[in-house]
């Protein structure tokens, strides 16, 4: 009886993660780890949620580019063009490729290593860049509470050590951060619930058909960036699949619920918000939310909300720590960067080493600007996310047979069509992004590229030790199945 090339592959694939999990066995004898507890749906959800979005906090800026006609408008079609066909990529590939390496497997599987490893790069500085951004945020917070840390010494203190005490957390295990996601999540949440719910009687329809005020230019940059920012990293849960219980299962269902929330966490408070108070576009900066609570029912919501605002930077901070440290374990794993940065903690199994790195250049990177993090975010995402829609219609077109849990149900010409949209407005981010923003992801790019060759010149001198699964597999992968 004959088999295809698919089911040959899939076999291999099996082989590589068994080996995968052979190799933490042997590496960690302590049976307490073996039966610890992977990520069950709830955490996942709301870590899937933190990846993305973190609640409403942060699209004010929308308004105040574009006016609440174009903002509500956004944010209600860019979920369909574009966090919609991320989402569904996600689940077909994470489902049929279940390793930490996450985006990283799949364009090694599409276009080879050297892709494989570049992918592992951009998203890597994405992630890592984007973290720096939170603990300033939560600082600008709390600087409103303690305005001895507006600047200076103690602003620098204050972000350090919280960012060192977030990371601890994190160290801590990835299902005490899933459910501490949780219920982040839920507090963050409730005081947009009563503020949507109080303003229902003040709310005027009418407001919401606004084009802006008049004299007040459209910046659609900030619009597109803004908008783009809180919509994507879909795919950035896809580096935990090695820990999650049942992904084949538990991947489609946390996408969807996560979809479904963060979706109604945008809209609805925007709609109230707008619906609710006069327009002054000026005022309609990062924050403004506390004051839109506290014109509609008083301090107490105001504060709440603030509150709120810490919680949530903390789950983002905590959701994309997540996701960066267990890449670099996936991409240790495969053998793009030295074995030692998939060393596990004996304490807690956790990534001590990938979380170790990632917090120091997330430190390294918190003196930039935070529109300076988006920008630059945002282009090294954009580039990722290219070669990702493209692995994915490689994959189905490498691999037709191969089974997949969880399948797009489209054709291959719908999916070339499902991700030339989002591929489109990719594009144009990329066509706005500043001089600055273009030097330092070509300068990161570079960099890539450089530490892909140099990794293989270690492999081949032997100068560091890379993980020994790839050689295994190579032995198997003459088995007659």
């Amino acid at each position: 009886m004959g088999y295809s090339d698919d089911s040959i592959h899939q076999t291999q694939i099996s082989i590589h993660q068994n080996l995968l999990n052979q190799t933490i066995d042997e590496e960690d004898p302590n049976p307490k780890f073996k039966s610890q507890k992977k990520l069950a749906l709830l955490p996942l959800i709301f870590l899937i949620y933190f990846e993305v979005s973190g609640g409403p906090y942060g699209e004010e800026a929308t308004v105040k580019a574009a006016g609440p006609f174009f903002a509500i408008l956004g944010f209600v079609i860019f979920p369909f063009i574009w966090s919609v066909p991320e989402a569904l990529l996600t689940a077909e590939l994470a489902t049929t490729f279940p390793g930490n390496g996450g985006f990283v497997i799949w364009a090694n599987e599409a276009f080879g290593p050297f892709w494989g490893s570049l992918m592992g790069y951009w998203k890597f500085f994405c992630g890592v860049i984007n973290l720096a951004s939170y603990p300033v945020l939560c600082i600008d917070y709390l600087k409103l509470v303690f305005p001895v840390l507006s600047s200076g010494f103690p602003h620098y203190v204050s972000v350090f050590v919280s960012t060192c005490l977030l990371s601890f957390l994190n160290y801590s295990g990835l299902a005490i951060v899933g459910y501490t996601a949780v219920v982040l999540g839920v507090i963050s949440l409730l005081p947009f619930v009563f503020m949507s719910l109080i303003s229902l009687p003040k709310i005027e329809p009418s407001r919401w058909l606004s084009f802006g005020q008049e004299g007040v230019e459209k910046d659609w940059s900030l619009f597109f960036n803004t908008v783009f920012w809180n919509l994507n990293f879909w795919d950035s849960a896809s580096t935990l699949a090695g820990e999650v219980e049942e992904p084949h299962k538990t991947f489609p269902k946390a996408l969807f619920f996560a979809g479904l929330l963060t979706c109604l966490g945008y809209i609805v408070p925007l709609l109230a918000a707008t619906g609710a108070m006069p327009l002054d576009q000026e005022n309609w900066v990062d924050g403004h939310f506390a004051n839109v609570a506290y014109l509609i029912a008083g301090n107490w919501l105001k504060y709440w909300m603030e509150i709120g605002a810490v919680l949530s930077i903390i789950g983002l901070f905590e959701a994309q720590l997540s996701s960066a440290a267990y890449q670099l374990l996936g991409m240790a794993d495969l053998g793009f960067i030295p074995k030692i940065f998939g060393e596990r903690s004996k304490w807690f199994n956790t990534p001590w080493m990938a979380i170790l790195i990632s917090t120091m250049i997330s430190l390294a990177m918190s003196f930039l600007s935070f529109t300076e993090i988006i920008s630059t975010v945002n282009f090294l995402y954009s580039l990722g996310m290219l070669l990702e829609f493209a692995s994915f219609l490689k994959l189905r077109k490498k691999f037709p047979t191969m089974k997949r849990p969880y399948k797009v149900p489209l054709g291959f010409f719908g999916l070339i069509i499902m991700c030339l949209v989002p591929s489109v407005l990719l594009v144009y981010v990329m066509t706005v992004a500043t001089k600055v923003v273009l030097v330092a992801s070509s300068f990161l790019t570079l960099l890539g590229i450089v530490l892909y060759y140099f990794m293989n010149l270690c492999k081949s001198r032997r100068w560091i030790e890379f993980s020994g699964v790839g050689d295994k597999l190579e032995e198997d992968e003459d088995i007659v199945i």
